[in-house]
């Protein structure tokens, strides 16, 4: 007779009743358990809201229920109404809608699931994908009292990895011997994690002691072990330790894969060496791994860094053009936007954003403040305002990043009220202001020459507990320079070095750039010598400042031996060292010399600017070579050199010296239709044109222009004009410009008078005569120690 029993899940399938009755016999079928597989299977469960425009997918695991428990829990809770039958995903939403201070073993206990082992990897896994740190905890230790608890491989991983990620190396280490204690024997994923947790804190020494404890166990490291001590070396910088673990790899017959490669490459990245990873990117083609959105996302940082912007443009266009393989994302079009901004092409940035959008991507923190630092470096504040308001707006949190891009927008725009506002709004909203914000700051009030407001913010951030830096004595110092200071630069100085500051190539730079604009030859010199000898290399960028500083100086031959010191040294030649050269041998009169000099620059592929073409136009002029100056005003037209004010003026000098005035006044008519400024110089060049054509017309006209400008045109160009409408004739027209300048405040000295009182000789106008020597009689000259300078009161 087959016996009746209770177990779950069984079929029973009885007689008929007749049968039944006769025999008094029932009739047991047993059948398998069923499988607790699908258990733990995950499904997707979503909703679409198309009035909003939202959707929302999510994974909801079941686990095991009370019907899958053992029968003795299932009787022990049938009757507690307080027990709740809930799956692993209702769970974990319960535990992550408490805090951490809340009851959450009083929750846990009330679980039905949790007389099921088998439910506790998989409620910890979720919640280390989901919850915080504290939660995970919470709940570790409540597992870890269950009478049903059993240490497991797997469960201590995933917090080690949990500890991982936010950084506590410590109590990832913790773990790893609590784990023993319990008598879980460590596996490779285990020591993976460990790694990685080491890794992440740029503990690499540790890593690599780790490594080698897995070795003594007897665990065969996977590539993924590998691949975690590699990146442990490289994100520490320590691109070297990488390379070697990487060869240790090959030798021990694990091959490297893509994300071996993406390590590599982004080990290179960290430890600045941008060219390497250009040439192990190149290896790598040659291998049957593609490449892939990270890997190119790397190589394009590496370009923008290494002032290669074509070929990361290119890059860039390849992943657009081949969205199968390498989608670009929004690392992609951020590297993107650092590159148009470090080329001052704004319009670029703005559009290479508004494509990323256009991709369907959502910008992140790091791509609004690159673009906020785009705005930033052109001191565009009111754009990079509108973008830091767009930052609130689609719910993310500005970060000290985003508000010291904005304060640096408003001290380029020279508002550093404005950026000292943003600076108080940094300290009201909780976030702390590292050493960036305050040079920012500090240049603020620098570049708008307040040095004593600047210095001060270096003593509050000494306050504050941060020390300064070499940027903030090279902001200083340039704020010396351009404020006039002497002995400023001398107490910076001295306080960099009571701070313990090791000046660098920049900071010598911006001394050596401070004393030449307060004209003190001698101590920027000296500094050169100081920097020569304590074996800092002088960059490009310290021959410009000491040659430029001479030119200014005129100081043409010392300028001339720094060039050849610059030659000597094989650094690259700017066009601002070009042109200061031609200026040199210009002024020495070495006209030969010049013109090798300007050609050289074309031959070694830096082009010349409108600066360099007015310097060998001067030098032209200077040597009288008037027709090879109206050739190179041909091939300024040619190259489509944009004339400027001093450009036009050196070539009004060689047209009229050359004996084509009427070129001259050419040149003057395409400046109004180019809204190029007039300058006195421009004014005197045109009188004298129309005094060598003998037109008059042109000159009375002439008049119209200049009446705006006469306060600050010189006295030299208002007396060269005055005797040339003398001379034409134009006795009212000069007499009727005399007394406006008498009305604007015109600079006026004797020679004005003389002018005009011949000229009314000569004429035979006595009544005027008398009238301007009556006013001439009652001008009253005001002293004050400035040269034939007179105010004039007309009685």
């Amino acid at each position: 007779m087959a016996t009746t029993t209770t177990a779950p899940h069984c079929l029973y399938q009885l007689g008929s009743t007749a049968a039944a009755e006769s025999t008094r016999r029932r009739t047991a079928i047993f059948c398998k358990k069923k499988s607790s597989k699908t258990a733990f299977e995950e499904t997707k469960q979503g909703f679409v809201d198309y009035d909003r425009g939202q959707h929302e997918v999510s994974e909801k695991l079941s686990g095991l229920r009370k019907d899958d428990i053992p029968s003795r829990y299932r009787i022990r809770v049938a009757g507690d109404r307080f027990q709740r039958d809930w799956t692993v995903s209702d769970v974990v939403d319960q535990v992550l809608a408490l805090t951490p201070r809340d009851d959450v073993d009083g929750l846990l206990n009330r679980w039905v699931g949790r007389f099921a082992r088998k439910n506790f990897p998989y409620l910890i896994r979720e919640l280390t994908q989901r919850g915080s740190i504290e939660h995970c905890n919470a709940v570790f230790q409540w597992m870890k009292n269950q009478k049903n608890y059993c240490a497991r491989n797997d469960i201590y991983n995933m917090m080690i990895r949990l500890y991982a990620r936010h950084n506590q190396t410590d109590q990832a280490r913790g773990l790893f011997f609590e784990m023993q204690e319990w008598r879980c024997k460590p596996d490779a994923e285990t020591y993976n994690a460990l790694i990685n947790a080491h890794g992440r804190a740029g503990q690499w020494r540790w890593a690599m002691n780790i490594m080698d404890d897995m070795l003594r166990a007897a665990i065969p490291p996977s590539r993924s072990t590998y691949n975690n001590l590699i990146n442990a070396c490289g994100s520490s910088g320590n691109w070297k330790e990488a390379l070697n673990v990487c060869k240790k790899m090959t030798d021990n017959g694990v091959g490297p894969d893509l994300v071996t490669h993406n390590i590599v490459l982004s080990a290179f990245k960290s430890g600045a060496q941008y060219s390497k990873a250009l040439s192990y990117f190149e290896l790598m083609k040659g291998t049957h791994i593609r490449p892939d959105t990270t890997t190119l996302n790397i190589i394009i940082h590496c370009l923008v860094k290494l002032q290669q912007y074509d070929k990361a443009i290119d890059i860039f266009n390849t992943m657009r053009r081949n969205k199968s393989e390498c989608r670009p994302d929004v690392v992609t079009f951020t590297s993107i936007i650092h590159l148009y901004s470090a080329c001052g092409q704004v319009e670029n940035c703005v559009a290479a954003f508004n494509m990323m959008l256009a991709e369907g991507l959502k910008p992140n923190t790091v791509s609004y403040n690159s673009l906020i630092g785009a705005y930033a470096a052109r001191g565009m504040d009111k754009e990079a305002l509108a973008v830091f308001n767009e930052i609130k707006q689609n719910g993310f949190r500005p970060d000290i990043v985003s508000y010291t891009s904005l304060l640096n927008a408003y001290g380029r725009s020279q508002k550093p009220q404005k950026a000292r506002e943003i600076f108080v709004k940094i300290k009201r909203n909780r976030l702390k202001p590292n050493i960036v914000t305050y040079n920012a700051l500090i240049d603020a009030y620098g570049s708008n020459g307040l040095l004593a407001e600047a210095i001060e913010i270096l003593r509050e951030m000494e306050q504050d507990g941060l020390y300064p830096n070499v940027v903030s004595i090279c902001t200083l110092l340039a704020a010396c320079g351009r404020c006039s200071k002497k002995a400023k630069i001398d107490t910076i100085l001295s306080a960099a070095e009571m701070r313990g500051i090791k000046l660098n190539t920049v900071a010598y730079n911006s001394a050596i750039g401070a004393y030449m604009n307060v004209g003190e030859y001698d101590k920027a010199v000296g500094l050169y010598k100081c920097m020569r000898k304590k074996n800092i290399k002088p960059d490009s960028v310290t021959y410009t400042v000491l040659i430029s500083g001479c030119c200014n100086m005129t100081r043409y031959s010392e300028a001339l031996v720094f060039m050849e010191e610059m030659m000597h040294l094989k650094l690259p030649l700017s066009k601002e060292v070009y042109s200061s050269a031609i200026c040199a041998y210009s002024k020495l009169g070495q006209v030969a010399e010049a013109e090798s000099t300007f050609n050289l620059m074309k031959s070694s592929g830096c082009y010349p600017d409108v600066v360099a073409y007015t310097a060998m136009l001067d030098a032209y002029n200077a040597g009288e070579n008037w027709e090879k100056a109206y050739v190179l005003f041909e091939e300024m037209e040619l190259n489509d050199i944009k004339l400027d004010t001093i450009a036009c003026a050196a070539l009004m000098r060689a047209f009229n010296k050359g004996g084509q005035p009427g070129r001259a006044l050419s040149l003057a008519e395409s400046m109004r239709e180019k809204d190029i400024p007039f300058s006195d110089t421009i004014y005197f060049e045109m009188v004298s044109a129309c005094s060598l054509l003998h037109d008059w017309r042109t000159g009375v006209d002439i008049i119209k222009y200049m009446e705006p400008s006469l306060p600050i045109i010189s006295s030299g160009c208002l007396n060269l004009f005055l005797k040339f409408l003398g001379k034409s004739g134009k006795i009212e027209t000069m007499l009727k410009l005399f007394y406006k300048m008498l009305a604007s405040g015109a600079d006026i000295n004797l020679n004005t008078y003389s002018v005009i009182l011949k000229n009314l000789l000569s004429s035979g106008n006595w009544r005027k005569y008398l009238e301007v020597s009556s006013v001439g009689v009652c001008a009253v000259c005001v002293n004050n120690n400035d040269r034939n300078r007179f105010q004039v009161h007309i009685l």
